[in-house]
C-alpha cells in the first residue's frame, strides 16, 4: 500500500526513471509502470471536480474580478497558452511529434485565473501544432467559438462607457488568432501610445499563464526531464500534474505571508 501511494507523486516530482523507482522500492520497473498509470488516473478522477470544475457562469464573473482587482484588466476571463512537454519520440511517430524546439513533445493547452489556478486543460496535442492549432483542435477551441461556454453577458467597461457593451474575453499571446472572445496583442513594432499601452496591459495580464507554468515545473519536476513514457501516459501524469498543482494553491490563497513587514514609524 505505501508503494502505491507514494510511486506517482515522487515520479511526478522527480522524473525518474522507472527503473530507479524500480531500486528504491524494490519491485520490478513493470510494476512501477502499472501503478504510475493507476495512481495517476486515480489523482485525476479523485481531484479534479473538486479543483478543476468546470467554469459556469459566476465562476467566468469571478475570475473577471480578479483579474479586474488583481492585474486591472477587465472582462478578462483567464490568460490562455501552451507548453510543450517534452518526450521521448514514440516509435513510428514520424514528426507528428517533432515541434519547432527541435525536440519531441505533447502540447498542454491551459487557461489561468488571476491566482494561478489552471480553470481548463487540454493535453496532447501533438507536437508540431502550433498554439493556434492546439487550440483549434481542442473541445475548449470549439466551445470557444460555437459560445457554449456560458460566458458572462457583454457588460459596459467603468470609465469607457464610450464604448459601449463589451464582451468578456481571454488574453494569449501572438500564436492565437483573433476573436471575438480571444484577444491578443496589437502586431508590429510601430504602434500609437493607445495601442502600446493595451498590448503593455494585455502582457502584464497574460504573464500569469507564463507563471503557472513555471510554479507548475518547479513543484513537479517530470516536467523538466525528457518524459521516456508512452504519449497516452505521459498525458495522465500532466494531467495529475495539474490537479495537484491546483490542490496546493487552493491551499495557500488567502494565507498571510510569511514575510515580516516592518512597521512604518
Amino acid at each position: 500500500m505505501p508503494i502505491i501511494i507514494c510511486q506517482n507523486p515522487r515520479y511526478l516530482a522527480t522524473g525518474d526513471s522507472y527503473r530507479t523507482r524500480a531500486f528504491s522500492y524494490r519491485v520490478g520497473h513493470a510494476t512501477v509502470a502499472v501503478i504510475v498509470k493507476e495512481v495517476a488516473v486515480a489523482i485525476w478522477t479523485a481531484l479534479v471536480e473538486e479543483t478543476m470544475p468546470v467554469p459556469q457562469m459566476e465562476d467566468w464573473r469571478a475570475i473577471a474580478a480578479g483579474f479586474q482587482e488583481r492585474w486591472d484588466f477587465p472582462n478578462c476571463v483567464g490568460a490562455i497558452d501552451g507548453k510543450h512537454v517534452v518526450i521521448q519520440a514514440p516509435a513510428n511517430s514520424g514528426s507528428l511529434y517533432f515541434n519547432y524546439k527541435s525536440t519531441h513533445s505533447l502540447v498542454l493547452l491551459a487557461v489561468v485565473d488571476a491566482q494561478y489556478l489552471f480553470r481548463v486543460v487540454d493535453v496532447g496535442g501533438f507536437g508540431r501544432s502550433s498554439d493556434s492549432g492546439s487550440l483549434r483542435n481542442s473541445a475548449f477551441g470549439e466551445s470557444l467559438r460555437d459560445g457554449s461556454l456560458q460566458l458572462p453577458p457583454d457588460t459596459v467597461i467603468p470609465g469607457a462607457e464610450r464604448l459601449g457593451l463589451l464582451p468578456h474575453v481571454f488574453v494569449g499571446d501572438e500564436a492565437f488568432p483573433l476573436l471575438d472572445n480571444l484577444l491578443r496583442p496589437f502586431p508590429g513594432r510601430h504602434l500609437t501610445r493607445e495601442r502600446r499601452l493595451f498590448n503593455y496591459r494585455l502582457s502584464r495580464a497574460r504573464l500569469v499563464v507564463e507563471c503557472a507554468f513555471g510554479i507548475l515545473s518547479s513543484q513537479w519536476r517530470m516536467l523538466r526531464r525528457v518524459i521516456t513514457t508512452s504519449p497516452e501516459v505521459t498525458e495522465l501524469c500532466v494531467k495529475a500534474a495539474c490537479v495537484l498543482h491546483n490542490f496546493l494553491r487552493r491551499r495557500t490563497i488567502g494565507r498571510p505571508s510569511r514575510t515580516p513587514i516592518a512597521e512604518s514609524t
